[in-house]
């Protein structure tokens, strides 16, 4: 057992631990797609709207809660109100049940690190992975997904074992500024390609026509992946804040880092795809947009090879401080239920990674014939927890907040210090009205989209 609960050595840290978890696969790999899917500019312009609202004040709930208990989520809801300790086991499978899964797409990225990496040395490793057929035969492979499923976990785990400071404070200060620069640098790289300006105008500027309530439950059910939310993960990164960091300025710094990054991501992969195979090589990329049509738009760059592997080198970062950030959820709940060492608790996180991280990185190869509910194992797995239980986590704590225990229980947590809470009003009407009508709706969509009876 840890005498001492871990913390975060200030609000610099909390802030770059936070903002490495919400910045990963779901700001470079899903945000970019989704935008291309769902008329750019229109995407945007609700993604942010909703981000200032829906997501600020899920955010702040749930960093304050983790702040006022001290306590990971399982031990945590139950404090606040033992009727809702159910919401607490329900966050806690959350990232049990994604931890395997992000894995496995975390080796896929690992393996593209890998291909450009020889890429530099054997010319014909980068035409390789731009081929039409790559991703399909990697993935279809009977051993490489598993290998650098187990490769990625392995990283995982290493650094969450050193602990928070040591660990994971220590990792995200020197990988977010990385991953900013080389952010920044490739998408203004992009932006000089032949015909790029025209695929930026498609991102950034609004075409009402194309609005629609999918562009909404789209840009919604998003703000989970972006900003870490209802996976338990900022109510663990909140129990390790010190009470004199501020909680209204780390969310403004968190948003701001976090749909920047989203921003920045897009400004990468839209124009680059636009300035070679236009809108509707956009729209016929879908998820497979990162994966696919990417390297294919290096392969015919100047340079391509060299672009190809900063850039997955940089989803590699993203994909990890993400990672860290889910096993460190679940590692901290088990610490605080059954008062194990954190050695102990990451080895059992092990085991739960082994045992539904190998189904989904075998179920488009060896396992490629079994279905659960006609999906593969990796896509059952995020169907569950996207459209699933992260909308009814987030739906319950909201009653609980609202209802239940007050907002007033969240507001003096954020204004503990004296510190004026400017955006007050509007966190209490989200919490109590909006949001929970608005999870509904992402709740309903989602099941009935997963089970085919309508597309969004």
């Amino acid at each position: 057992m840890e005498k001492k609960r871990g913390s975060f050595s200030g609000g610099i840290g909390f802030v770059l631990a936070a903002a490495g978890s919400a910045v990963g696969l779901g700001n470079l790999w899903r945000f970019p797609y989704l935008a291309a899917q769902y008329g750019g500019g229109i995407f945007i312009l609700t993604y942010i709207v909703l981000a200032l609202t829906f997501g600020f004040a899920l955010l702040t709930t749930e960093i304050a809660i983790g702040r006022k208990t001290g306590l990971s989520p399982v031990m945590a809801y139950k404090k606040l109100s033992k009727k809702f300790s159910f919401v607490g086991i329900l966050a806690v499978i959350v990232p049990v049940i994604i931890m395997p899964y992000y894995c496995v797409i975390g080796g896929w990225v690992t393996k593209y690190v890998a291909v450009y990496a020889e890429g530099l040395f054997n010319q014909g490793m980068v035409s390789t992975a731009a081929g039409e057929g790559f991703f399909g035969g990697f993935i279809g492979n009977p051993n490489a997904p598993l290998v650098f499923f187990l490769v990625f976990l392995m990283i995982t785990v290493l650094v969450v074992m050193c602990g928070v400071e040591k660990g994971i404070e220590r990792l995200s200060k020197f990988l977010m500024p990385i991953l900013l620069v080389l952010t920044v640098g490739i998408a203004i790289y992009v932006m000089t390609l032949p015909n790029a300006l025209d695929g930026v105008k498609y991102y950034l500027v609004p075409d009402f026509s194309k609005f629609s309530f999918s562009t909404i439950a789209a840009a919604a059910s998003q703000l989970f992946y972006s900003m870490s939310l209802a996976m338990g993960i900022m109510i663990t990164y909140g129990s390790y804040t010190k009470k004199e960091v501020s909680i209204v300025k780390s969310v403004n710094r968190i948003e701001i880092f976090d749909t920047s990054i989203a921003m920045l991501a897009g400004l990468m992969v839209i124009p680059a795809v636009y300035a070679f195979s236009g809108e509707a090589g956009l729209a016929a990329n879908g998820p497979g947009l990162m994966f696919q049509a990417l390297p294919g738009v290096f392969n015919q760059m100047p340079f391509g090879g060299i672009i190809g592997l900063l850039f997955f080198v940089l989803v590699f970062f993203a994909a990890l401080t993400s990672s860290i950030s889910i096993m460190e959820a679940i590692v901290s709940s088990i610490m605080d239920k059954f008062h194990l060492s954190r050695f102990k608790s990451g080895l059992i996180v092990i085991g739960i990674c082994l045992l539904l991280g190998i189904p989904s990185s075998l179920g488009n190869g060896l396992w490629a014939n079994i279905k659960v509910i006609g999906m593969d194992f990796l896509t059952f797995f995020d169907f569950l927890s996207n459209s699933v239980l992260m909308p009814i986590v987030a739906f319950f704590t909201c009653i609980l907040v609202g209802w239940i225990v007050k907002t007033k229980t969240i507001t003096d947590e954020v204004t503990l210090n004296g510190e004026r809470f400017k955006r007050k009003g509007l966190y209490e009407v989200m919490v109590k009205y909006v949001a929970p009508v608005v999870l509904v709706m992402i709740l309903v969509t989602g099941i009935l989209s997963g089970f085919g009876i309508i597309k969004i």
